[in-house]
């Protein structure tokens, strides 16, 4: 029987034995881990396959990135990283191999943009752009640009790059099924001021890969756990049945980066077997029901509501602030996912964080024993995040088979997290072919220096 046992993360100490009966169903068990590699693998190799990419949920798209960064990168590049609320543009000039310089500007994207039309969204970006260029004293200048755009992608080349469909909050008309690049070169277009050579369009995973191989060459995935969640990975060309590019000869480049796209593993109810109640209210309440179903168990974007609905429950079921919650508790979106990291940064034993966190939400009256079971509640959240993306990692390390691995590593909840890297460590090691070592490396800004390698390296392969 595979029995759930305390594993690093989870402080039991005083923590009432009615939540941890209750949390059991937010723990995975080992089995339930090793059945979700079973099920990530058969998806990605659907993704990869002609016959089952249709309709296969992990899309696995071909990037047509094929080369790494080698260290001869040299000049300077645009990059433009447009993937949630913000976006930001960068100049970066790559001088000798680790030693680059970069300006950069956070640019906000309205709530009425983000709903408005594609156009309204990209005449937005052209403009930030051209003023930033101005501000950077290169308006004159003809510049290559790496264009990072964060949401599901099918590329039909390394300019070419159609979107599936938005996620993140964004719903753009006439965006869905048109070439984003086109779109941004018509927007330059029309303002006419700015000369930019849109050199590729990435993901910002693949920007994270890049960012991470130009310092260690054995970098061979890259992850984000962020807003949003995804994974992409080295592949070898004879296993992308939609690859179209040349797979044999002289000279033929063997690998190309896949984009899985792994939000949307469990659309299928692939992981139906381990959602619960609160995965099932926060999917009804999203803007897109049934889609990005791994995503909301993993990411930055859905952490804390899952904790504040767990937290909820045991409120009205009298397991926590002695039955009586509050208003903001009560509201929804209100447990940000900071909180969650902000709780589990506490000392053992002490409950600074939490009980600031809990005042912010009107709790004053929370005890000692109230905060000890919020910090389980948040931990278990969190802990099964990290399991998730770590059955994934794991799953890709073992289907690569290279003797070691570099995974590169970006987003707010892996950064900010206080165990998240080390939860994953842990559980992939557990899971990893014993013969293969690897180590999680963080991302140096993988959505904007990466999405400028790749620019690089196009530059430097047409050269």
């Amino acid at each position: 029987m595979d029995l759930v046992k305390p594993f690093m993360g989870l402080h039991v100490d005083r923590v009432s034995k009615e939540i941890r009966e209750q949390c059991k169903e937010l723990i995975l068990t080992d089995k339930q881990i090793e059945e979700i590699m079973r099920r990530v693998i058969k998806e990605i190799n659907r993704g990869l396959s002609k016959e089952t990419h249709a309709e296969a949920d992990v899309k696995c798209f071909i990037t047509y990135v094929q080369d790494l960064p080698n260290g001869k990168e040299k000049g300077k590049f645009l990059a433009l990283d447009l993937g949630g609320t913000n976006f930001r543009v960068l100049l970066i000039h790559l001088k000798d191999e680790n030693d680059f310089e970069m300006l950069s500007k956070i640019y906000a994207i309205p709530q009425s943009i983000m709903l408005g039309s594609g156009t309204q969204l990209f005449d937005h970006i052209a403009e930030c752009l051209a003023n930033f260029m101005k501000e950077h004293s290169v308006y004159e200048e003809r510049l290559p640009l790496g264009f990072t755009f964060s949401f599901p992608l099918t590329q039909l080349g390394l300019t070419k790059g159609i979107l599936a469909r938005w996620t993140k909050g964004f719903n753009c008309s006439g965006v869905v099924g048109e070439d984003v690049v086109q779109l941004l070169k018509d927007a330059i277009a029309r303002r006419g001021d700015v000369q930019i050579d849109i050199c590729a369009i990435l993901n910002d995973t693949t920007g994270t890969l890049m960012s991470c191989a130009w310092k260690n060459h054995n970098c061979r995935i890259g992850l984000i756990v962020g807003t949003g969640s995804n994974a992409c990975y080295v592949e070898r060309v004879e296993n992308c049945d939609l690859f179209d590019g040349p797979k044999s000869g002289p000279n033929i480049k063997q690998h190309v980066m896949i984009n899985t796209e792994w939000g949307a593993f469990g659309d299928d109810g692939a992981l139906d077997f381990v959602r619960t109640e609160y995965d099932r209210e926060i999917d009804q309440h999203s803007i897109n029901p049934g889609r990005q179903l791994q995503e909301k168990m993993i990411s930055g974007m859905y952490m804390g509501e899952l904790a504040r609905l767990a937290i909820v429950r045991f409120t009205k079921a009298g397991l926590l602030f002695g039955g009586v919650g509050s208003d903001i508790l009560f509201k929804r979106g209100q447990f940000f996912t900071k909180y969650v990291s902000e709780i589990e940064s506490d000392k053992p034993g002490t409950y600074y964080n939490c009980r600031e966190v809990l005042e912010e939400l009107g709790l004053e009256h929370a005890t000692d024993e109230d905060c000890a079971n919020v910090r389980y509640i948040c931990e278990c959240v969190s802990s099964r995040a990290a399991h998730l993306v770590s059955a994934g990692i794991a799953a890709l390390i073992n289907k690569m088979d290279e003797p070691s691995v570099t995974v590169g590593v970006d987003g707010s909840v892996y950064r900010f997290h206080p165990k998240f890297h080390d939860l994953m460590v842990q559980k992939i090691r557990q899971f990893v072919k014993p013969h293969i070592s690897f180590d999680l490396m963080l991302s140096e800004d993988g959505s904007g220096r990466g999405a400028a390698l790749v620019a690089a390296v196009a530059c430097r392969e047409a050269q």
